[in-house]
């Protein structure tokens, strides 16, 4: 099964680290994707920018919004695209994630939305 593990990081903790820290969270997520390569459980992986473009729906179609967004708490730092052979398996690999340290991690499966 395929899982999404989504690294939520508070808002401005990023500009809050030095840039020694900042490498060394960095370095310490590229290690974890190694092992998570190694042992085949990785599908894809990346870091996200800090700022991005949201759509939303109005009455005259889309509406753009360029960000960063002030109203939002937390921002989606990065992600890991997995393979496990259950949840539990998911949990356990996402557990040991060093983020974990530093944001909240979240795992979901991955499959259609209206079930």
């Amino acid at each position: 099964m395929t899982y999404m593990m989504l690294i939520l990081e508070p808002a401005g903790q990023r500009a809050a680290r030095t840039d020694a820290e900042g490498r060394a969270a960095y370095q310490r997520m590229l290690e974890y994707a190694a092992d998570l390569r190694r042992r085949g459980a990785l599908v894809a992986a990346d870091a996200l920018k800090t700022a991005g473009v949201r759509f939303t729906p109005q009455a005259g179609g889309p509406q753009r919004l360029d960000g960063p967004f002030a109203e939002s708490k937390e921002l989606i730092g990065g992600f890991f695209l997995i393979d496990a052979p259950s949840q539990e398996e998911a949990l356990v690999l996402a557990r040991a994630c060093p983020a974990t340290e530093w944001a909240t991690v979240e795992v979901r499966e991955i499959g259609t939305c209206y079930e």
